[in-house]
């Protein structure tokens, strides 16, 4: 293996620049409210997953999971891919109002996750402050259909355009509603279960203590991040100023989370991409 391989995107990527910022720890809550809209997304994590009671353990595997797509060399990134590819393949579910069983594998059913997780990336991240044009945007997009490609999907069948994203959410918006296992899962989302180390306020009998608050916070940011149409399935969440609100309480996290040491904002597996990007450009040199 080639340890200077660059992976699937590269430092002059622009999914790089997106997956820089620390802010899109609130974009990956933001995608979960959106899909937890769709009944059979829903239906196929109710049924084959424990997120309830390892709910930490979960989200750091699919952290785990993006930043070796994002990060890791080509090899690392289609390795995770496989073995996603392979889990899904045996995993099924039935649909709540059909009683139709489904895979989970479905190509429809990747492309909503796909779709709500890079958009919500992209567009949180741009909301919160970075500097993206219009043509970097559309170029996220592209550059993410080596992501879908990972999980199975034929990339010509994903939006890679900010215009074709539009046109998907527009096509599949009456396939959403709002169930009985989406309003469950959206108060899961919004108050988990806080981390061992984390809950001994909460035992020494200060509940809602800094972590909680904090957590809240960012749940209910994300929340307002929704687009209009999403917020609307969940019982028409927040006020005319809601927009207003959410992108100053973006940018005030991001510029909080951006004053961390780095050793805090980026993980491993990035800082191990930045120093192979460092020794290709320095043998390039």
């Amino acid at each position: 293996m080639n340890s200077d391989d660059l992976g699937l995107f590269g430092p002059g990527s622009v999914t790089w620049k997106v997956h820089e910022e620390p802010i899109l720890i609130v974009a990956g809550l933001r995608s979960l409210y959106l899909q937890a809209l769709h009944p059979r997304a829903m239906a196929g994590v109710a049924q084959n997953s424990n997120y309830r009671s390892d709910a930490w353990g979960r989200l750091a595997r699919t952290a785990t999971y993006v930043a070796t797509t994002i990060y890791g060399t080509t090899a690392e990134a289609e390795e995770a891919g496989r073995r996603l590819r392979t889990l899904h393949a045996r995993l099924r579910a039935t649909d709540p109002f059909t009683g139709e069983q489904f895979r989970i594998d479905d190509p429809e059913l990747l492309r909503w996750v796909h779709v709500t997780e890079v958009e919500s990336f992209v567009s949180t991240a741009r909301r919160a402050g970075l500097a993206l044009t219009d043509a970097e945007v559309d170029g996220y997009y592209t550059e993410q259909r080596r992501s879908a490609a990972l999980v199975g999907l034929d990339p010509a069948d994903v939006p890679g355009t900010a215009a074709e994203v539009d046109d998907y959410y527009r096509r599949v918006r009456s396939d959403l509603r709002m169930t009985k296992e989406a309003a469950e899962t959206a108060l899961f989302l919004t108050a988990p279960p806080i981390p061992w180390k984390l809950s001994l306020p909460v035992k020494l009998g200060l509940h809602l203590g800094p972590p909680r608050w904090a957590y809240l916070g960012i749940a209910g940011t994300a929340l307002a991040l929704l687009p209009p149409w999403a917020r609307r399935l969940y019982g028409g969440l927040g006020l005319p100023t809601t927009e207003l609100s959410a992108d100053l309480s973006v940018r005030a996290l991001r510029l909080a989370l951006t004053a961390l040491p780095r050793r805090f904002r980026e993980g491993p597996l990035q800082q191990t991409a930045k120093e192979r990007a460092a020794r290709h450009t320095a043998t390039a040199a």
